[in-house]
């Protein structure tokens, strides 16, 4: 009777080692491995984007909040209804307090999208506390080398996260339906062969701040058939100078909507500046703009890319 009682035991905890096994979980986040023994129950993610993403995946259930949206005034109709049962944390990047103090388990966050490089809150600093990180992928530049952006960058992020939270087939639906999207919108473009040539503004007077090689809007710009004259710049986001703006002169001006500086105050100062009346896109009245929650890795990404599209090519 006891090598029966103790069979059974050994077999109760197999299964249930099995289980604990099947249950953990290893995600690539940039440069690291991430080990989650268990799906997060206490999530913050930064920014409007990313957070977008834990609403898409339905994952509000799992946060306690979010940070890094009303500083940048990036908070629409659609996500304000998205939200209303969160809290905002911090109105820009939080500290290393915020996240303590609120029992967060999980940061999903970037480099330059609520956590700088050597700053107060990396991976590494909040592991005490045992707040686990995962990092945008298109942030990744920052900290490793990369491949150019592409669409696929924020694929990555969906299906990670879906293992995060085992959520896996609600990541794969989101990710198949984008892509069966994408492959409609992309057949029944009229491309030519020379792509545009494709300026992103995305703020500043005295030097532009803009778009490159890895960030998103190269990758949405690309395949709304264009070309972002800064995809030699090799960062995802940064300053460039309005000398080499001019000399590459774009044909299409892609404006990013977001800030205390309006997208229409962008156009104006564009236009009304005598330096840029040569340009193209200047002479030709080409601007476009997109909504910052737009040209970020997020689910607005193939809704850009048809924004893009129609400025491109009329369709």
């Amino acid at each position: 009777m006891k090598n029966v009682s103790l069979f059974f035991s050994c077999a109760l905890f197999a299964i249930l080692s099995g289980g604990a096994a099947s249950a953990e979980v290893t995600v690539q986040s940039c440069n690291r491995s991430v080990t989650f023994e268990k799906p997060p129950e206490r999530a913050i993610s930064n920014d409007v984007n990313l957070t977008e993403m834990m609403l898409v995946l339905g994952l509000a259930d799992r946060m306690v909040g979010y940070t890094g949206i009303s500083g940048w005034k990036t908070l629409d109709a659609k996500m304000r209804s998205g939200v209303k049962a969160l809290p905002e944390l911090s109105a820009k990047y939080p500290s290393k307090e915020v996240l303590v103090g609120a029992d967060a388990d999980f940061f999903f966050a970037g480099w330059n999208y609520g956590m700088k490089v050597g700053g107060e809150v990396t991976p590494e600093t909040l592991a005490p506390f045992g707040i686990k990180v995962y990092e945008l992928n298109e942030s990744c530049a920052h900290v490793m080398q990369k491949e150019k952006a592409n669409i696929t960058d924020m694929y990555t992020d969906l299906s990670n996260l879906g293992e995060i939270f085992n959520v896996e087939d609600r990541a794969k639906k989101l990710i198949g339906g984008y892509k069966s999207e994408l492959k409609d919108l992309t057949k029944s473009l009229t491309k030519s062969e020379k792509p545009f040539r494709v300026f992103v503004y995305d703020s500043g007077e005295d030097v532009p701040f803009t778009a490159g090689r890895y960030a998103m809007p190269t990758a949405l710009i690309e395949a709304a058939g264009g070309k972002n004259i800064m995809d030699d710049f090799e960062k995802s986001w940064g300053t460039v100078t309005w000398e080499e703006v001019v000399e590459r002169n774009p044909e299409i001006i892609v404006i990013i909507n977001y800030g205390n500086v309006t997208a229409e105050e962008k156009r104006d100062f564009m236009i009304s500046n005598p330096a840029f009346s040569g340009l193209d896109a200047v002479k030709n009245n080409k601007f476009v703009t997109l909504e910052y929650v737009e040209a970020t890795p997020g689910p607005r990404n193939v809704k850009a890319i048809k924004t893009l599209a129609q400025s491109f090519w009329g369709e």
